[in-house]
């Protein structure tokens, strides 16, 4: 049920040529003349020919790109033609034709980036302004279209070349500058920039090297202790907290910790400097204390929390002060996150077991495990006997953790406690 674009070229000594939106009504309407003004092109003795460029999700860019290879080169074997060069007029008309269906996203990252400025700067004469509301001038762009534009910017620059991009432009220090500013700047527009930090960083160590130069690891995890009920909204959003605290549970709801522990996992995992550099970090243990924190962390919180831990304490450069230093988080996975309940989700127990089981099977320090060897061996006979005995969808639904508890208890039979360390001056 998606429309279908075509191009189509009619071969004559003069032509035009006109895309048209062809939709699953089957009502054909012209959406665009492109040229009918293109009267010089050269004599080509052929068929009028239709091609289909592109289709579903409207007209693709690169579609002209085909139009220009085949303005060049067209020849279908019905007769021998002899190729003629095109006028400077023919060519100056295909590539405007080229340059306005194509977006150039390095100019697109710009005009976005100059309307989050303009926007910062509102928001910034706002917060120092002493004039009533009713005085205030009108924002240069509404913060919901200005959420969009962000949303588009972190599709462009999920491809990794376009991130770089992004990067040299000093689009970072912006970034973490827009996510400082917790009073001045709404929060949608720094949950945007949050999650712009976590997409750039994927896969893409230069930028996770730049952000490491710019401090951003303190400075997102000291940010990330700010947020509260009373601290996390900017001072046009104060007075409208309810939305943000649910009501059965009173636990703090909003997206903000959430996204500064993504954009943190996305600045460390699989950058060796980056975790050198959060192992010397003062508040680690406790980022990852609160993250899991069974009674008021969210279950978005406690996902990306357990993402990010599992990732940095089996990294292949992690070590046995690491996984010792990080014994408490890893004690309230092991202690809260195992048992079968409507606040631990499946997913959350098969993540769980995962983490586990990788620690002992790395070696490297695994006594905060086995200290709970006990408890861990007895809930896992009962949650495999229950599984054991399900039926149908729900024996399927359970076939990861089955599988994932049956794996735990082998490695805790075969653990050894970590060999003492060898006293000073041995």
């Amino acid at each position: 049920q998606t429309s279908e674009t075509i191009v189509v070229v009619l071969s004559q000594p003069r032509f035009q040529c006109a895309s048209y939106n062809i939709n699953p009504n089957g009502h054909h309407s012209i959406k665009h003349r492109i040229s009918a003004a293109a009267t010089s092109i050269t004599s080509i003795n052929q068929p009028t020919k239709i091609k289909i460029m592109s289709s579903g999700g409207g007209a693709d860019p690169w579609a002209w790109l085909g139009l220009l290879k085949w303005s060049l080169s067209y020849s279908d074997g019905t007769s021998n033609t002899k190729a003629t060069p095109m006028s400077d007029e023919d060519k100056a008309f295909l590539e405007q034709v080229m340059k306005e269906g194509i977006i150039d996203e390095n100019e697109r990252m710009k005009f976005i980036l100059k309307q989050l400025t303009d926007a910062v700067e509102f928001y910034q004469h706002e917060q120092s302004s002493s004039q009533p509301a009713s005085d205030s001038k009108e924002p240069p762009i509404e913060d919901n279209d200005l959420e969009e534009l962000l949303l588009e910017l972190r599709d462009i620059v999920e491809q990794i070349d376009y991130a770089r991009a992004f990067m040299s432009i000093k689009g970072l220090p912006f970034l973490l500058g827009c996510i400082e500013e917790r009073q001045a700047v709404p929060r949608p527009i720094r949950s945007a920039c949050l999650g712009l930090i976590a997409t750039l960083c994927q896969n893409n160590s230069p930028v996770q090297k730049e952000l490491l130069e710019l401090g951003a690891l303190k400075v997102l995890s000291d940010l990330y202790f700010s947020e509260d009920p009373a601290t996390s909204l900017s001072s046009k959003e104060q007075g409208n907290d309810e939305e943000n605290i649910d009501s059965k549970s009173n636990i703090n709801t909003n997206a903000m910790k959430p996204k500064y522990m993504q954009a943190l996992s996305s600045i460390v995992r699989s950058h060796e400097l980056a975790e050198n550099v959060l192992d010397n970090l003062e508040q680690t243990v406790a980022l990852f204390v609160d993250g899991l924190n069974p009674s008021t962390a969210t279950d978005g919180l406690k996902r990306r929390a357990l993402f990010f831990l599992r990732a940095y304490v089996t990294s292949d450069s992690a070590t046995a002060e690491r996984v010792r230093k990080l014994a408490a988080p890893i004690g309230i996975v092991a202690d809260y996150y195992l048992e079968e309940s409507t606040v631990t989700p499946a997913e959350l127990r098969e993540m769980s077991l995962s983490l586990l089981q990788q620690i002992l099977e790395q070696k490297k320090s695994v006594d905060v495990i086995l200290q709970r060897k006990t408890a861990l061996v007895g809930l896992g006979v009962q949650r495999i006997a229950a599984m054991r005995k399900l039926t149908g969808d729900d024996k399927e639904y359970a076939t990861v953790e089955l599988e994932a508890w049956e794996g735990l208890i082998q490695q805790l039979a075969r653990a050894n406690p970590d060999e003492a360390e060898p006293a000073a001056g041995r």
